[in-house]
This record gives structure tokens, C-alpha cells and sequence, in this order.
């Protein structure tokens, strides 16, 4: 069954000017509605404003679909959703890698051009699946590669105007051997076959769920689990829901009691106390929803931060770590079996200069100990990458004022940790419950804003900035 859903005509909130003794000036409203144009929020000035995103929509997402004569690679290696099989950033393939790079750096297999944003790739049974922004035709385009040149398999294209943003497109698809579904930036939901391209069905999440469209466009990665697609569009009525893949069909939802907004935090999910459920951070608060295909809210909690982007991440009990950027701060919360269910507390709510906490990308929890890239408000420790106790809530190591990586992603493969910063520099480091102690330094990209996740299949390590992607091997056998 085919569905395609055509959007209606979005307005955006405008930002309200403030007079006072007779003089002209900006209010910032910080909450989700008012503060979009804010300086404090864009780490740089784009060439135009936000503001000129007062477009109507109507997209039509099945699109315009084209083949090449790009071919499925038999590499072996999988990373088909954010943050990687288990959802936590941590590679398990066992793949032995590089402990030092060659003296001119890891060699670069492929290099791709992108339309400018963050989005980062997912890869499975030799295909590398991208939500693309096509800046010349102005829409999203669901590119399938070759993991083996990075030669274009397929493309599916929908027209949906976007003005610059601090980029446009930022989302990783989900895929599995039938399904491929993403999110794009304005919140259209696309599903396809994940080998031949073909569409499957549509969703406009703002037309048909009253989402109000994040600040910086949907950064919310969309989640397979079977047979089903799980999405938080936090609409008017609706806070999350799961979506049949072959049909289209809403098989559940959760109602959007406390009217919460959508952030650019991704559903996780997760197992506690032998339930499995979905976990996700919005705009308002954090809630687990579950997974038993019924969508019932076991538990919620208020946080209202303005801006959310990492995701939750769970420890190794039932506790559960979430921060946010623009001075969030971090969060350990704790969730409960209770005689009627299930209740969630907050034990540990801390300032960016008092504890963990992170502006844009998700910490990893690898054996009893939490890893991270501290925000820009964080004192002595900004843009450091740091490794600290949840238990003791103690500093147990940090990078030092050398070796600052902005707002860059990382990833755990072969007991090392892979750091990207902002500028393009690829950092390697042994996984140490003592010191930080870096392997290799080598500068992979000479753009700017590399910010999107980083994936590995195998050996291959796909990581991109601003306009390019680079597939390089870091293969201990690499040459």
C-alpha cells in the first residue's frame, strides 16, 4: 500500500521587538517559540535569517526517484541508525584497527561533495544511506551509495524549499534489509525499500500532527524496531508513535498530555527493570513509552530546557543521563518499579561548570564511567573532551587546554576512542580509566562544522563536515 501526505501552508513565529525609554531592542524570549533568531544560539551568522523560511509547503513526498551506476559493496560492516547497532556509539565488530596513523594520515578511500548540513550516514549490507539536501533543486534527497567508491546507487527526491540555517539537513536515516525511513529537516517522514528505492509512504509531521519545527530543523533521528517505525512528532495531540513500515499504517500513539515540543534528541531505547521501552527527551521533559506496540506512557518527567540535542543515555542500572546545551546543564535521573508501574526522580541536577554536560553530542557510558565533549559554558573544561565517574560524579580525567574539539562527534571502536573536531581533525585515544593519552592526531577534512556523527562498517570510517563526506580505512591492515 502506497500513501503519499501533502503538507498544508506553515507559519513561523516571529520574533517580538521589545521598546523601552524610547529605545529599540531584541527581547530574548528563551523558550521554543520566540527565540529563533537569537545570536546566543548560532555558533556563527548564516547570510540570511531564519525568518525567511515563511514558505508554504506542500511537498509531495513520494517525489522523483533516479538510478546510477553506483553498485552495493560486499565489505562487510553495519551501522544502520544514530549512534550505531545498540544505540550507543560503541563499534563491537570486532575489527582490529590502526593504534597510530601513517605519517601522512589514514588514507582516504573516497570523498563526496553535500549540500551543507550535519546529516551523517547509516550503513548496511554494503549501501551507505544519507539524507541529503539538494541546495540547486532546493529538497531532500535519500541518497544510496556504494560503501566500496562511494559511487550513487540511487537517489529519491522531494521538493521542500529550506533557507540556510547553520546548515540544512542533519538527520541519520534508519534502515534495515527491507526498510529505509528518515526524517527530514522540515519534518517530512519518508519510507522505502531500502534496496530498489521504492516509496512506501509519506508522512508531513507539521501538516498532519501540528509538530512545531525545531529551531535549527529536526535533528530527531528516526528509530526502526521489527517491523515499525518509531517517531515523537510531539504534535498537538500525539507525543510519540510507532508506524507499520510495509503499510504506513499508525499502529500506536502517545498522547501529548503536557503539550511538549519536539527536540533534536532521538528516541532511544532501552530495558529497565526487564521492560523494554522507548526513551526520549523533548522539549518540556523526558518520558519512557512502551515498546510492546501498545505506545502506553510508563513514566514522565518535567525538564524544560530550551534547546535539547543530545540524546538520553542509559547506565548500567536504572539510571539515565540527559543534558543539554546553552547552559542545560546535565541530569541523572532515576526510574522506579512501583506497585501501579513505574516512577521516575531526579537524583543529580548539575551546571555545566559543576558536572558532565553537553551541547550537541550524545556522552557514551563504557564500563561504569561516562565520556564526553564539555559545552562552551563550562569554565576551565569547555570543548574538552572528559571522562567522569556517574557514581562519584568525580572529574576522572580530561583532554587539557591542547586539545579542544568544539562541538565534534566521536565514537568507541576497538577499545579506542575516535574524536573529530570542529575543524576536520581526527583524534585517537586508548580507552584509559586513568589518563588521556592521544595515539594520533591527523586532519581528515579542511572544511568547517564537522559536526555530523561519525559511522564504521568494518574498517571503513565515513565522517563529514559542513559540504563533503570522506570514507577512509583504519583497518590495522590498511595501507
Amino acid at each position: 500500500m502506497k500513501k503519499s501526505h501533502l503538507s498544508l501552508p506553515v507559519v513561523y513565529v516571529a520574533l517580538f521587538l521589545s521598546l523601552a525609554t524610547g529605545a529599540v531592542f531584541l527581547l530574548p524570549w528563551i523558550n521554543p517559540e520566540s527565540n529563533r533568531n537569537l545570536e546566543l544560539s548560532l555558533p556563527g551568522q548564516d547570510d540570511a535569517p531564519f525568518a525567511d523560511n515563511k514558505i508554504e509547503l506542500e511537498v509531495n513526498i513520494e517525489g522523483q526517484f533516479e538510478t546510477f551506476d553506483g553498485q552495493a559493496s560486499d565489505l562487510p560492516g553495519t551501522w544502520p541508525r544514530f549512534r550505531g547497532p545498540e544505540s550507543d556509539n560503541i563499534c563491537r565488530n570486532g575489527a582490529s584497527l590502526m593504534d597510530k596513523w601513517p605519517e601522512d594520515g589514514p588514507k582516504v578511500i573516497w570523498s563526496i561533495k553535500l549540500g551543507e548540513g550535519h546529516a551523517a550516514a547509516a550503513v548496511l549490507n554494503g549501501r551507505i544511506y544519507l539524507l541529503d539536501y539538494d541546495e540547486e533543486r532546493r529538497g531532500d534527497a535519500l541518497r544510496c551509495l556504494s560503501l566500496n567508491d562511494g559511487r550513487e546507487i540511487w537517489r529519491r527526491f522531494y521538493k521542500v524549499p529550506a533557507k540556510r540555517n547553520h546548515g540544512l539537513s542533519r538527520t541519520i536515516p534508519a534502515v534495515t534489509a527491507k526498510w529505509v525511513v528518515t526524517l527530514g529537516p522540515r519534518c517530512q517522514v519518508m519510507c522505502v525499500n531500502s534496496v530498489t528505492g521504492e516509496f512506501r509512504w509519506g508522512i508531513d509531521l507539521l501538516s498532519e500532527y501540528g509538530t512545531t519545527e525545531p529551531l535549527w530543523f529536526a535533528g530527531q533521528c528516526p528509530l526502526i524496531d521489527g517491523e515499525t517505525a518509531i517517531l515523537a512528532p510531539a504534535g498537538t495531540d500525539t507525543l510519540m508513535m510507532g508506524v507499520d513500515c510495509g503499510t504506513g499504517e499508525v499502529l500506536w500513539q502517545t498522547a501529548n498530555v503536557n503539550g511538549w515540543k519536539m527536540s533534536h534528541s532521538s528516541i532511544i531505547p532501552m530495558t529497565i527493570f526487564g521492560k523494554k521501552m522507548y526513551v526520549y527527551c523533548a522539549i518540556g521533559g523526558i518520558l519512557g513509552v512502551s515498546a510492546d506496540g501498545k505506545g502506553e506512557m510508563l513514566w514522565k518527567l518535567p525538564w524544560n530546557k530550551p534547546v535539547v540535542a543530545p540524546s538520553p543515555v542509559q547506565l548500567s542500572d536504572n539510571r539515565i543521563f540527559i543534558t543539554a546545551g546553552y547552559g542545560g546543564g546535565g541530569r541523572m535521573i532515576q526510574v522506579e518499579k512501583t506497585a501501579s508501574g513505574f516512577e521516575a526522580k531526579t537524583i543529580a541536577d548539575n551546571s555545566p561548570k559543576e558536572w558532565l554536560a553537553s551541547e550537541q553530542q550524545t556522552p557514551i557510558y563504557h564500563e561504569g564511567l561516562l565520556y564526553g565533549i564539555m559545552p562552551k559554558d563550562s569554565g576551565a573544561l569547555r570543548q574538552q573532551f572528559v571522562c567522569y565517574d556517574p557514581d562519584s560524579k568525580k572529574l576522572v580525567w580530561a583532554s587539557g587546554k591542547s586539545a579542544r574539539f568544539g562541538l565534534g562527534p566521536f565514537l568507541l571502536a576497538d577499545n579506542k576512542f575516535f574524536i573529530l573536531s570542529d575543524d576536520g581533525v581526527l583524534t585517537m585515544i586508548p580507552v584509559s580509566r586513568e589518563k588521556y593519552t592521544e595515539l594520533a592526531r591527523h586532519k581528515i577534512l579542511d572544511g568547517h562544522d564537522a559536526w555530523g556523527p561519525i559511522a564504521i562498517a568494518g574498517t571503513r570510517m565515513l565522517m563529514r563536515d559542513s559540504k563533503r563526506m570522506v570514507c577512509i580505512d583504519v583497518g590495522k591492515d590498511a595501507t
